[in-house]
């Protein structure tokens, strides 16, 4: 300030009334300077008219103006006052809003308040005339913000300082008598004080959807601690099972050589045998051939009469052609020791095939009716694990949810992940509907159960025909006839599977299943069919222990 000083006296700008740097100064006819509203309160509360300076009197009361030569320097004294003042505040650093006064000096200061009025961002020093001056006083202060304009309407140049509710915009009073006449609208204070109490509801929504987030995404990660430690158990167990069934292959192989080798021992033992004494024999027969034709060219008439009965007589020899070596008697064996192995292998199949059903009755889930789905035709019980076929239609609320006028009912629970299985007892019903479906099934009017129209269902149809609805569908040959139906779904996998529980056995897979949303078990217990499907179906516990 120094150096300001030495070119602008700080006295040659201060009033000698108010001791402060003048405020619109006005010049006496005297020649001496006073803030207007100085020197005209200082003779408003006098009855002589003087210069409080120099004490010359004035009658009349002399007319004075604002000196507006005088006026520029002493505001320019006074920014340069301000302004030295606020270079020792705080800057601004990046990001915040700077004093928009201080700014045309070049000086990054930190605005304190922010005018709705004049549409300026002040500091601390720039801002002492708002707690001041009383007109200055009305104006609206706010937390310091940047691109004030943008408070303005751009249609009528006035503070937005309104909301209207029926088009969720801010506008400004004008726009409340024009075209937002008659819309319903509030002050943007009453406005953003009932936004705060929603945010508070909806932060409140928000922290509890977070949390069940988080307790959702810590249970997906157990589960994948769970699948990755079950998978590593099963491969070890798959491991050992075919290790255990390699192992019996090929001791029953073992087994089998040997019983082969030792049989073609014999074989051979026994033709050496055989191939000795043919041998013996033929010599036998070729030493009476010669003996004989010896015989037959004699003189010795009375020699060939002796010697000839016995040369002619058969030597003793066996029943060669009762004699034989059978190799197959060797294929036999072969045959044995496969069938041993054949029952090795269908052993371990039916200890594998129970396992897995053991392992896939883990996933069993309670299953209970929805009342608000079933068809008017349709009886559940109070428990709602049994769904029957009625003889008259019940009076129910009609919603979307109900199925008509196709005979079925879903289960209240819906599945967005993971596996489930539930197990349908079935009986001796002639005509069922078994399977899983999409929440956003079409449930009025006739349905076409196929997995494009987001059902991947089962059924019976006239006691005796099964059939899986694929597309296209199949027409399953089963040996059994199930009574108890298993039906498991693995959502990530894309699977839906069928099986006949009492058999353990097999009946039908969907594969390349795209779930996108919730589904649900899906039943259906049929037409009456003259009175021998009356039967429910009935949702039936897991005994895992079985």
């Amino acid at each position: 300030m120094a150096s300001s000083a030495n070119m602008l006296p700080e006295k040659q700008f201060q009033c000698t009334i108010c001791q402060q740097v003048f405020t619109d100064p006005v010049t006496t006819p005297c020649g001496h300077n006073f803030c207007q509203v100085c020197i005209q309160n200082t003779w408003n509360s006098s009855d002589v008219c003087q210069c409080p300076t120099c004490n010359k009197s004035f009658t009349p009361r002399p007319e004075i103006s604002i000196n507006t030569a005088f006026k520029e320097l002493s505001d320019t004294f006074r920014n340069i006052i301000v302004c030295s003042s606020a270079s020792l505040l705080s800057t601004a650093k990046p990001g915040e809003v700077v004093c928009d006064v201080c700014a045309t000096t070049s000086l990054q200061v930190k605005a304190l308040k922010s005018c709705l009025v004049c549409l300026t961002s002040y500091c601390e020093a720039h801002l002492e005339p708002h707690r001041r001056v009383a007109t200055l006083k009305l104006h609206k202060l706010i937390e310091p913000a940047k691109n004030l304009q943008d408070r303005m309407c751009k249609k009528h140049e006035r503070l937005l300082e309104m909301f209207c509710r029926d088009e969720q915009k801010c506008v400004c009073r004008f726009c409340t008598e024009t075209e937002h006449k008659g819309h319903g609208a509030v002050t943007i204070e009453d406005e953003s004080a009932g936004r705060k109490v929603q945010m508070k509801e909806t932060k409140e929504d928000f922290q509890q959807m977070i949390q069940e987030r988080l307790k959702k995404m810590e249970e997906i990660k157990n589960c994948l601690k769970h699948s990755t430690m079950s998978a590593e158990k099963e491969m070890k167990e798959s491991d050992r099972l075919f290790a255990s069934l390699i192992r019996s292959i090929e001791e029953r192989q073992t087994e089998a050589r040997t019983e082969i080798d030792r049989k073609q021992k014999a074989a051979e033992t026994r033709s050496k045998e055989l191939i000795d004494e043919l041998q013996a024999e033929i010599a036998e027969l070729q030493r009476r051939n010669a003996e004989m034709e010896e015989l037959r060219n004699t003189e010795d008439h009375l020699h060939l009469l002796q010697r000839s009965p016995s040369l002619m007589s058969p030597p003793p020899t066996k029943e060669w052609m009762e004699i034989s070596v059978h190799p197959e008697l060797i294929v036999g064996t072969a045959r044995k020791a496969l069938s041993k192995v054949d029952d090795t292998v269908k052993n371990e199949l039916d200890r594998l095939k129970t396992e897995e059903m053991k392992k896939m009755q883990k996933y069993a889930v309670d299953v209970v009716l929805d009342p608000d789905t079933a068809h008017p035709n349709i009886v559940l019980s109070l428990d709602g694990k049994q769904a029957g076929r009625g003889e008259l239609l019940h009076i129910v609320p009609d919603n979307p949810q109900r199925f008509d006028p196709v005979i079925c009912v879903v289960g209240k629970r819906g599945f967005l992940s993971g596996r489930f299985f539930f197990q349908v007892a079935v009986g001796t019903k002639t005509f069922w509907d078994l399977g899983v479906v999409k929440e956003s099934v079409n449930r009025k009017g006739m349905i076409t159960s196929k997995p494009e129209n987001g059902y991947w269902t089962v059924r019976l149809r006239s006691g005796d025909e099964y059939r899986a609805l694929d597309s296209p569908s199949v027409l399953l040959t089963l040996k059994e006839k199930p009574q108890i139906v298993g039906v498991f779904t693995d959502y990530e996998e894309g699977t839906v599977s069928f099986f006949n529980l009492e058999a353990r056995s097999h009946i039908y897979t969907f594969t390349g299943c795209l779930f996108t949303e919730r589904i649900f078990p899906f039943f259906s217990p049929g037409v009456l069919d003259d009175g021998k499907n009356t039967a429910p179906l009935v949702i039936t516990a897991v005994n895992h222990d079985s």
